[in-house]
C-alpha cells in the first residue's frame, strides 16, 4: 500500500539510523542518491534493494518526483535522512488512507536543537503522505505537494499516526551555515526567476535565521508580510513568530512592538503569546510581559515545549528578581520544575 521514499547525498552518518527505524513499518523503501561521494549508497543497500542514482538538477521537487516514479505502491510516505521514526500505528494509518484516499496525510515532527546552551524542542505537523496518482512535488527548493490536476483545488489534509524526530536544525553554526548556503542560493535564484513569492521569502528568511543572520532574516520576512496573507496558514503563523524572534535577536526591540498590531489574528497559540511577552520584557514593559506569560501558561495549543509552562514561569521569575521581588521570583522559579536555568537561579538567590 505504501512506499517510503528518501532522497540522500553524503548522509552515511544519518541514513543507517533512519532506515533501521523504518524497518518495523514493513513498507517498501526507495532511496534515491543524488551524487554521494561517501558510503551512503552502500549503507542504504543493507536495508533495501531499491537504491537508485539520480543526477542532481538543482531541483528538490524533481528529485523527489524521481523517487516517487520508482515506487511500486500507490501511496507515498516521504521521509528525510535526518529523521527517525519514533512511533506509528500501522492499522490506523491504513484505515485513514482508505477513509481519505484523496487527501494528504500530515505526520508529526519533533525538532530538537541547541542554541546558546539552551535546548529547544518544537513540534509540528507536515504533509508527507499522499497518492502518487493525485499529487506530486513542485518547487526547486522547500518543495510542496501539489495536485497533479490543478483543478483539484486546495488539498485537504488529515493527521496521520506517525511521529518522527528531526535533527536537521542541530549542530554547530558553521555546519548549519554550510547546509543552508545551498538552500539560500536556490531560493534567491527562484525569486530572481519567478519574482517575489511570500512562501519562498518565508523559506529564505528561515534559512538566514538558521545561519543566525537575523537582519537578513528580518528583511526577507518583512517582504513576505507585505503580501495579503491568510493568518490561518501554518507557515504564515510561523513566519510572524520567526520575524518577532529575528527582531529580538537583532536588538530591534521597539520595531518588534509592531507585532501588537496583529495580536488578535495570531494569538491563537501559546507560542505567539509567549513571544509578545518577550517583546514586552525586552522593552521594559514588565507588567504587560507578566500578563502575557501568565496567559501563555493557561493555553493548551503550542509548538515549542515550555512556552506554556516552565519558560513562561522562568521569565516571570526573572522579572520579579530584577524588580527586587525575591519571594515572588522564588515562587515562579519553583513552578519551573527541573528546568536547569530556574534551578540555578534558586541556588543563587537563596
Amino acid at each position: 500500500m505504501i512506499s517510503v521514499c528518501i532522497i540522500v547525498k553524503n548522509e552515511e552518518k544519518l541514513i543507517e539510523k533512519c532506515l533501521k527505524h523504518l524497518l518495523p513499518l514493513e513498507y517498501e523503501i526507495v532511496v534515491v542518491d543524488t551524487g554521494s561521494t561517501d558510503n551512503t549508497k552502500a549503507v542504504a543497500a543493507k536495508y533495501t534493494d531499491m537504491v537508485f542514482d539520480y543526477e542532481w538538477q538543482q531541483d528538490f521537487a524533481a528529485a523527489r518526483n524521481f523517487a516517487i516514479s520508482k515506487a511500486t505502491n500507490d501511496y507515498i510516505l516521504m521521509i528525510d535522512s535526518d529523521e527517525i521514526l519514533l512511533s506509528y500505528d500501522r492499522k490506523e494509518l491504513e484505515e485513514l488512507i482508505k477513509l481519505y484516499p484523496d487527501r494528504i496525510g500530515r505526520i508529526g515532527i519533533i525538532s530538537e536543537y541547541v542554541r546558546g546552551n539552551e535546548k529547544y524542542k518544537v513540534k509540528s505537523q507536515v504533509s508527507r503522505l499522499f497518492s502518487k496518482k493525485l499529487f506530486c512535488y513542485r518547487g526547486s527548493i522547500h518543495e510542496q505537494i501539489v495536485p497533479i490536476n490543478n483543478n483539484n483545488g486546495v488539498p485537504v489534509t488529515y493527521n496521520a499516526p506517525l511521529l518522527v524526530n528531526h535533527s536537521g536544525y542541530d549542530g554547530e553554526l558553521e555546519v548549519r551555515r554550510k547546509k543552508t548556503e545551498r538552500n539560500i542560493n536556490l531560493l534567491l535564484k527562484e525569486l530572481k526567476d519567478k519574482g517575489d513569492d511570500p512562501y519562498i521569502l518565508y523559506q529564505l528568511g528561515k534559512s538566514y535565521y538558521m545561519q543566525e543572520d537575523y537582519p537578513a532574516a528580518c528583511e526577507a520576512f518583512w517582504k513576505a508580510l507585505y503580501f495579503d496573507l491568510d493568518p490561518k496558514l501554518e507557515y504564515v503563523q510561523d513566519m510572524v513568530e520567526s520575524y518577532g524572534y529575528a527582531l529580538l535577536n537583532s536588538n530591534q526591540y521597539e520595531t518588534a512592538l509592531q507585532l501588537l498590531g496583529v495580536y488578535d489574528e495570531f494569538a491563537v497559540n501559546a507560542d505567539f503569546v509567549f513571544l509578545i511577552g518577550l517583546i514586552y520584557m525586552n522593552n521594559a514593559m514588565f507588567t504587560e510581559a507578566i500578563s502575557e506569560f501568565l496567559k501563555a501558561a493557561k493555553m493548551t495549543e503550542y509548538k515549542m515545549e515550555g512556552v506554556n509552562s516552565y519558560l513562561a514561569f522562568f521569565n516571570i521569575g526573572v522579572i520579579h528578581e530584577c524588580l527586587g521581588n525575591t519571594e515572588k521570583a522564588i515562587k515562579y522559579y519553583k513552578k519551573c520544575g527541573n528546568y536547569e536555568k530556574a534551578q540555578e537561579r534558586l541556588r543563587n538567590i537563596r
